[in-house]
């Protein structure tokens, strides 16, 4: 029972990875002010790029510099519609993830002619398990043997930087100039114009942030927990890290958790496939499999009580004229 719910942990860990990097690159947006619906369109456009470059040149860290290139770019994008030309925050990310739908297959297409997909990935083309010292020989410890072994050691360098991400927001964010700033334009832009911030550069800075760790969270999903690029792989994990958001009120700790109680459904999901439960029989992969979504579709009803975003959020600012 104990070594099921640690395997469960670890998958756990796994699965919740890019929804954490996600939800805090939504985080960065939306303190800014700027609504972010297009996390899931540069998650599937970098993890596209990602693959892609990873096959070409045979490096997992070249795909991840190309994932966060094409992340940022996305980003920079929905700042010159939102912030620049004021444009409507839904709208812009809807166009971006409906876009990069469609030209992430229509470019695999033409490149790989794969149908959809990137080549295979193997070798250095793809981030490889990290093995903590003194895992094996301590496999057989009880309670901590397993924690150390099986939990906590055997992941891709970037799962331990989505965790390590948690901490780094929450120093960024309440702790330094930009954090202060930042949460300034979210909620009062014009005090902070008032101060002599440039608004408009606050806020693409956090969108390049944002950009970054979108990236980031693309080139996980296809070069490191899978080996290659599939259409539409990122599978609404952008519209769950907005829910992650939401549940978590906009703040890294309790995002973290949020992130946390969503891939361990997944890991559930995946557990659960095949099990017999008596009186009820087999259940079925696809009742499972909905309750990650199903969950996320309560947290944006308001089932989690009052969440109150950024007072500024999804306005755009015009500068006053004296």
């Amino acid at each position: 029972m104990f070594e099921t719910l640690i395997l469960m942990l670890d998958a756990t860990m796994r699965v919740s990875t890019p929804l954490l990097f996600a939800a805090l690159a939504g985080l960065y947006s939306e303190r800014a002010g700027i609504v972010d619906i297009g996390l899931e369109g540069k998650i599937l456009g970098s993890a596209f790029a990602a693959a892609a470059a990873a096959a070409v040149f045979g490096s997992a860290w070249v795909g991840l510099i190309f994932g966060i290139l094409t992340s940022v770019s996305l980003a920079m994008i929905h700042g010159f519609a939102c912030i620049t030309h004021r444009g409507d925050h839904i709208v812009s990310g809807v166009a971006i993830n409906t876009i990069v739908a469609g030209l992430t297959v229509t470019l695999s297409m033409h490149w790989f002619g794969m149908g959809g997909q990137t080549p295979a990935l193997s070798g250095d083309a793809r981030f490889m398990e990290i093995t903590f010292p003194f895992a094996e020989a301590l496999r057989d410890v009880p309670v901590l043997g397993l924690i150390y072994s099986d939990m906590l050691s055997g992941h891709n360098i970037l799962v331990y930087l989505a965790f390590l991400m948690v901490p780094v927001t929450y120093w960024v964010v309440y702790k330094t100039r930009f954090g202060l700033r930042l949460r300034a334009v979210g909620e009062n832009p014009h005090a902070v114009d008032t101060a002599g911030i440039s608004v408009a550069f606050i806020r693409y800075r956090a969108l390049i942030v944002c950009g970054i760790l979108c990236g980031l969270a693309g080139a996980y999903l296809s070069t490191a927990h899978n080996a290659g690029f599939l259409k539409d792989m990122s599978a609404g994990k952008g519209y769950m890290a907005l829910a992650a958001l939401i549940f978590g009120k906009w703040r890294p700790v309790p995002v973290l958790f949020a992130c946390l109680l969503f891939g361990f459904l997944d890991a559930v999901a995946i557990r659960m496939q095949g099990v017999v439960i008596p009186g009820i029989g087999e259940v079925p992969v696809q009742a499972i499999e909905v309750l990650p979504y199903v969950l996320t579709v309560l947290l944006l009803a308001g089932f989690i009580g009052k969440a109150v975003g950024p007072k500024a959020i999804g306005r755009p600012y015009v500068k006053e004229r004296a």
